[in-house]
């Protein structure tokens, strides 16, 4: 099945239709549904991928049989069904507006306030990055002694990697880690991140209180803050950092830390929202987080990721379906952690190693950091919604932040008290 994509690939190619200042639209855009049948047609979806910033992929493309999401612009729709139909590849329509399903979203986005105080904070609605900001700083001037804002690296427009350290403790404690938002439209994970924060400061609920008392926690709710600012300021379904690469930019960074870098599951071409980078750490956010991260080498036994979305809990490895050395103890703590999450809503995750519960996936945080830093317990949730129900699952409605905070929290709870069981946590 020979083929060569005949596609320009240029800046005049545009994704979606915008005027600078102004927030980009998918107005007629089409979501349809393509599964290759063989690995021939895999190869043809794998170089429609990147070829023109007008067709966009919303799933990795690993797996011959597995239906993969794909975003087309409406000139491109004509090339697209070409393509489908001249390789034989299976395809489906799903949507034909996208941006029907992101009108009226500034209804779920709280209005910035820098006037703001950290009580008005609250999960009923999605928060712009400097408010958030701003209520971490607030909270270190509300709870003295408890609260430390500390920066956790640098960004290459020039923000700054804000988290919070949690100790209500003179005496060093268990760490605890936990990083979200490092892909920018996944709004749920700050969102649960934050959620998090404020249930370890005011919850009455024994076990959360437990939480709080008895390890040191270091809370990052974002993680990549330009790709954030800008699903805020201009496109809704960016993803990755904002770092110019040729006529493209930015680099995914989850596919850019520093441990079997771009082996697989990555793309070398920086069009693409798998662009692993020209090298590992290439992106100043990664490069300056990790160094954050390696200074706490030593204070931290477990190490968690939120992302969005497909309700799944994953552990290392991503770039090989072998499986860690302490792979029976990931497995009984998966198991609890899941097994929680599901009492409070009836919310079902699956899930299990990265290569082969989701997909091969090298250079991720909690493989580096399972690798690197001495975190022998090192997850990753995929937040709500399921990967079978969602039609663009990156925009869960402002409704459910509460909700996934407090089964997300369960979870984390029944998941550290079986790392401590297991001995993990160590004064």
């Amino acid at each position: 099945m020979a083929f060569k994509l005949n596609l320009v690939l240029g800046f005049c190619l545009l994704a979606v239709t915008f005027v600078a200042g102004e927030r980009a639209r998918y107005d007629n855009y089409r979501i349809y549904s393509a599964t290759a049948s063989s690995e021939a047609e895999l190869e043809v979806l794998k170089q429609l991928d990147g070829s023109s910033d007008s067709i966009m992929f919303l799933d990795g493309i690993h797996f011959v049989n597995k239906p993969l999401k794909v975003v087309v612009a409406p000139h491109k729709v004509p090339d697209f069904l070409e393509i489908m139909g001249t390789n034989e590849i299976e395809y489906e329509l799903m949507e034909s507006n996208l941006q029907s399903h992101f009108e009226h979203e500034e209804d779920e986005v709280a209005p910035s306030n820098p006037n703001a105080r950290a009580e008005t904070y609250a999960w009923n609605k999605y928060h712009q990055l400097d408010d958030t900001y701003r209520w971490m700083q607030q909270l270190a001037r509300d709870y003295p002694g408890m609260v430390t804002v500390i920066e956790g690296g640098k960004t290459y427009q020039g923000r700054t990697i804000l988290g919070v350290k949690i100790t209500k403790s003179k005496t060093e404690k268990p760490g605890i880690f936990l990083e979200a938002g490092i892909h920018a439209r996944e709004w749920i994970a700050p969102a649960t991140a934050t959620y998090i924060i404020n249930q370890l400061l005011t919850s009455e609920v024994e076990s959360v209180k437990q939480l709080a008392d008895n390890y040191t926690w270091y809370v990052f709710p974002h993680a990549n803050p330009d790709g954030y600012v800008y699903t805020h300021t201009t496109d809704r379904m960016w993803r990755k950092t904002r770092k110019p690469y040729g006529n493209c930019f930015g680099a995914d960074p989850n596919r850019n830390w520093g441990f079997e870098w771009n082996t697989v599951g990555a793309s070398n071409n920086p069009c693409t929202d798998t662009y692993a980078g020209p090298e590992a750490f290439s992106e100043i956010e990664t490069r300056s987080f990790s160094e954050y991260i390696k200074s706490l080498e030593g204070k931290i036994a477990l190490y968690i990721s939120f992302h969005a979305y497909s309700q799944l809990l994953l552990y290392p490895y991503g770039h090989t379906g072998d499986l860690p050395e302490n792979h029976e103890d990931f497995e009984r703590v998966f198991d609890v952690s899941v097994a929680a999450i599901q009492k409070r809503h009836g919310t079902k995750y699956i899930g299990g190693n990265i290569y082969d519960a989701i997909y091969p996936a090298a250079g991720a945080s909690i493989d580096w950091a399972y690798a690197n830093v001495g975190t022998k317990m090192s997850f990753c949730y995929e937040l709500r919604p399921s990967g079978n129900n969602a039609l663009v699952g990156f925009k869960l409605p402002a409704a459910q932040i509460i909700p996934t905070g407090e089964e997300t929290l369960d979870s984390i709870t029944a998941m550290v008290q079986e790392v401590q069981k297991l001995g993990y946590f160590k004064n």
